[in-house]
C-alpha cells in the first residue's frame, strides 16, 4: 500500500474515531459532511474526466503543439508552457495538473533537449499559484465562493488581479531559478534516472549533475497524432463542454463535471472498454477529504479556532488582508493548505469578505515550500520520483520560499488595490 493510501485511510479513521468518542459533536460532524457533499462528486468525476482525457492523448497532442509552437525558441517555449500549465490548473483544477500534466511535461523535456526539472517546477508552481481564479481550480475556492456567495464569474471578477499578479511573480521566479540560460542544462542519466539541478542558487547541487547549457535553441519535435482520433475528439469535446458549462451556464459544478465525465466514459466504452476500470475513481482523495474535514473540525473545536482568530485578527482593512494571507500561507507549509483554510475560514468574521479572499490567496499561492503543503505538491513530488526525476527538498524549499513570499505579497496587494 502506498504511503498516501495509508495517510488517507488514517485520516478518515481518525475522524470517525473523533465522532465515535464524542470529541467531535455529532452536529458539527453532520454540518461538515453536508458542506462537502457537493465537493466529493465533483472531485471524483473531474479526475475521471482528466484521466480519460489523458489516455485519449489530448494532453500529449497539446504538449507537442506547444513545443512546436515555440519554434525552437526557449523563451517562447517558456511562455507557452506557462500558459499550458496555467490553463490546465484554472480549467481542470490543480490536482489534475499535478497528476496528469507532470508526466507530459517531463516527456516534453526530453523532446526539446533540456533538463526535466524546469518543466517539472513549472508544473508544480503553477498548479498552486494559478489556482486562484475559478471555483473549479481548487477545493478551497469552492468553499470560499460558497461562503461569500460568488458565482464562478463573480469569483473570477474579484480574483483576476490577484491571479495575474501571482502568475507574473511565478514566471519571474521560474525564469530566474530554472529557465534562463545556464540553468536549463540537458538531462543527465545515471543509475537512478534523470537528474537535473542548477549549479548555484537555492538548493544548488554538484556541477557534475548538470550538463552544460550552451544551446540557444532546440529542435521542435515531430507532430504527435493520437492513436484513436475518435476518442481524442470526444474527450476534447467533453472538456470544452465542461468549461462552457461552468463559465456560462448556471450549472452546479458536480453536474457539469459528471456530465463531461459521462461523455468520456461512453466514448471509451465503445472504443476502448479496457480503459474503464475502478482505479479511475480517485478513492484516495474521496477518503482523505472527509477525514481531513472531520479531523480539522475536531481540532477547531478544541482550541484551534481561538488561536487562529487571534493570529488572523478581525481587521478588514489592508493590514488585515496581509495578516490573514501570511497566517494562511505560513501554516499551510507546516500542515496542509486544505485544513488550514477550513480552520482559518471559521476564524474570519463573516462580513470580512476581502479578508477571507486574502486567506484564500495565502492558502493557494503560499503552499510551495514543503512537499506536503498541498495535496497537489505531494502528488507532483511522488510523480517526479516515479519518473526518476530527483528534485532535492532543500532546493524545492529554498526556491519555494522566495516564490511564496513574493507571490502572496503581490497577489494580496492586487486584491487590496481592486477592492
Amino acid at each position: 500500500m502506498h504511503v498516501l493510501d495509508r495517510v488517507a485511510i488514517g485520516l478518515l479513521a481518525t475522524g470517525l474515531l473523533c465522532v465515535a468518542t464524542g470529541l467531535l459533536p455529532t452536529g458539527s460532524a453532520s454540518d461538515a459532511m453536508t458542506r462537502i457533499a457537493p465537493l466529493l462528486p465533483f472531485l471524483g468525476t473531474v479526475i475521471v474526466l482528466a484521466e480519460l482525457t489523458s489516455r485519449a492523448e489530448v494532453f500529449d497532442v497539446l504538449a507537442v503543439r506547444v513545443a512546436r509552437a515555440g519554434r525552437g525558441s526557449y523563451p517562447l517555449l517558456f511562455l507557452l508552457c506557462v500558459a499550458f500549465a496555467s490553463v490546465t490548473t484554472i480549467a481542470l483544477n490543480l490536482d489534475t495538473t499535478a497528476v496528469l500534466l507532470t508526466p507530459v511535461m517531463l516527456a516534453l523535456a526530453s523532446r526539446v533537449g533540456i533538463a526535466p526539472v524546469p518543466l517539472a517546477m513549472t508544473t508544480v508552481w503553477l498548479a498552486n499559484t494559478a489556482s486562484l481564479l475559478l471555483p473549479v481550480s481548487n477545493l478551497t475556492n469552492l468553499l470560499a465562493a460558497n461562503r461569500v456567495a460568488l458565482s464562478p464569474l463573480g469569483l473570477a471578477g474579484r480574483m483576476w488581479a490577484p491571479q495575474l499578479a501571482a502568475l507574473v511573480v511565478t514566471m519571474a521566479c521560474l525564469w530566474l531559478f530554472f529557465w534562463r540560460r545556464g540553468r536549463r542544462g540537458g538531462p543527465v542519466v545515471d543509475e537512478s534516472g534523470l537528474i537535473a539541478v542548477p549549479v548555484s542558487g537555492p538548493g544548488a547541487a554538484r556541477a557534475a549533475d548538470v550538463r552544460p547549457d550552451t544551446a540557444d535553441r532546440y529542435v521542435p519535435p515531430a507532430v504527435h497524432r493520437p492513436a484513436d482520433p475518435v476518442l481524442f475528439r470526444a474527450c476534447a469535446f467533453a472538456c470544452a463542454g465542461f468549461l462552457i458549462a461552468i463559465l456560462v451556464a448556471d450549472v452546479p459544478l458536480w453536474i457539469a463535471s459528471a456530465t463531461a465525465a459521462l461523455v468520456a466514459v461512453a466514448a471509451f466504452a465503445v472504443r476502448d472498454r479496457s480503459a474503464i476500470r475502478l482505479s479511475l475513481v480517485p478513492w484516495r482523495l474521496l477518503v482523505m477529504v472527509p477525514g481531513m474535514f472531520l479531523v480539522v473540525e475536531t481540532v477547531d473545536a478544541h482550541g484551534l479556532h481561538d488561536l487562529l482568530a487571534s493570529a488572523i485578527g478581525h481587521h478588514g482593512g489592508t493590514p488585515g488582508l496581509f495578516r490573514a494571507a501570511a497566517v494562511g500561507g505560513g501554516l499551510s507549509n507546516v500542515l496542509n493548505n486544505l485544513p488550514v483554510y477550513l480552520a482559518g475560514e471559521a476564524a474570519v468574521p463573516v462580513a470580512n469578505h476581502d479578508q477571507l479572499l486574502a486567506l484564500l490567496v495565502g492558502t493557494n499561492a503560499g503552499p510551495v515550500i514543503t512537499p506536503w503543503a498541498s495535496l497537489a505538491t505531494l502528488l507532483w513530488y511522488e510523480r517526479c520520483q516515479a519518473h526518476g526525476v530527483r528534485v532535492p527538498v532543500a532546493r524545492l524549499m529554498g526556491t519555494g520560499a522566495v516564490l511564496a513570499t513574493a507571490a502572496v505579497i503581490a497577489a494580496v496587494g492586487a486584491l487590496a488595490l481592486t477592492r
